[in-house]
């Protein structure tokens, strides 16, 4: 909105304006305007939860004995500041007529409006149990398939329905029409595998500050000519402007974590974990690097895979592979600290970060 206004009203009269052209520019502007909106509205809207939700977040009866001591009464849904500054931060230095940036903006509040109203219904009946799996699953999809159908309409570039797999040069999948299955099952994937992760205090956010730092540079790099084409990567249009919607939810990640260290002084609940996986995934795919994706998010990956296991060895043996599952679970149970547990995932995060994108040049 800003950067329309800048040209619309001043032009060229005004050359240091010229500053804002710049996606990399408007991308600082918009993590900065995220981060200090959450910080400004953080302890008002925490206190608002707070006055209408009097139980808090209901905690899982089966979980470990220290959650349901000290994590009983945390308001839920802290994810609506987070949704709230990324909309803003993205509206205000994005550029409006940018497709790639409208669908981003689309999928995420999409999926964070389906999260909310799990989390209302958790804290309305006081019960753990939210929206049933199947209709979650059903309206996550149509969101993601719309979108995507919407991408493929204005972006019918060559390779566009195509999967791309990382090392091989050149070597590709063409989908056609199923991509849009594709891009639901990596976008609805990735948004319950962020909800997964999202079991402990700050947990979810460093992975997910990782993940958005590396999808900003891949972003940035398959929407120019010159880059991509030079790591041999498919070129996107105008994707480079998913920049500015990516700096922003670092930042409001940032801005948010500021409340949910620990102790917790709120939850950013499904409202915010399925919003932000959503958003992940569906940029993942627009970019063509789904697979880049599931190393840098392999956290995700790791706590997602470790439920499945869980469940499928259960159901055949009647005994359990884990303590606890999802993983960090497991290690609450072996004794690890909480503060432990997160900031080894962390690093983790971190290390398969820099291998995804160090992948992008082994071609």
């Amino acid at each position: 909105m800003f950067y329309s206004l800048i040209y619309k009203f001043f032009g060229a009269d005004y050359s240091f304006l010229n500053v804002f052209k710049y996606v990399t520019f408007r991308s600082i502007c918009a993590f900065l305007t995220s981060f200090f909106f959450v910080l400004l509205i953080g302890s008002k809207f925490i206190h608002f939860l707070k006055c209408h939700q009097k139980n808090g977040q209901p905690i899982r009866d089966d979980g470990p004995q220290s959650h349901i001591e000290k994590k009983k009464g945390t308001p839920t849904m802290g994810g609506l500041m987070i949704i709230s500054s990324v909309i803003f931060g993205g509206l205000l230095f994005g550029d409006l007529s940018n497709i790639n940036l409208w669908l981003c903006l689309i999928v995420f509040i999409g999926f964070g409006l389906i999260g909310a109203i799990d989390d209302y219904r958790k804290v309305s009946k006081n019960d753990y149990h939210g929206i049933s799996g199947k209709k979650k699953f059903l309206l996550q999809s149509l969101v993601a398939m719309v979108c995507c159908y919407i991408s493929l309409k204005f972006y019918n570039f060559e390779g566009s329905t195509s999967v791309f797999l990382p090392i091989f040069k050149n070597f590709q999948i063409d989908l056609g029409w199923f991509f849009m299955i594709w891009a639901a099952f990596i976008t609805v994937g990735s948004s319950n595998a962020v909800n997964l992760t999202d079991g402990l205090d700050g947990l979810a956010m460093g992975p997910v500050i990782t993940s958005s730092i590396c999808l900003a540079i891949i972003a940035y790099l398959a929407g120019n000519t010159v880059f991509s084409d030079y790591l041999h990567i498919q070129y996107v249009p105008e994707m480079a402007e998913v920049c500015v919607f990516l700096s922003s939810l670092v930042g409001a990640s940032l801005g948010f974590m500021w409340f949910n260290a620990p102790p917790a002084k709120v939850f950013m609940g499904d409202t915010g974990s399925v919003a932000i996986g959503g958003a992940l995934g569906f940029i993942s795919v627009m970019s063509k690097h789904e697979f880049i994706f599931a190393i840098i998010g392999g956290i995700f990956v790791i706590e997602t895979v470790s439920v499945i296991i869980q469940v499928l060895y259960f159901r055949a043996t009647g005994k359990r592979i884990f303590l606890m599952a999802p993983i960090h679970h497991h290690f609450e149970k072996k004794g690890w600290a909480e503060s432990t547990v997160v900031f080894r995932f962390w690093i983790i995060s971190m290390v398969l970060g820099i291998l995804g994108l160090a992948l992008l040049k082994v071609r």
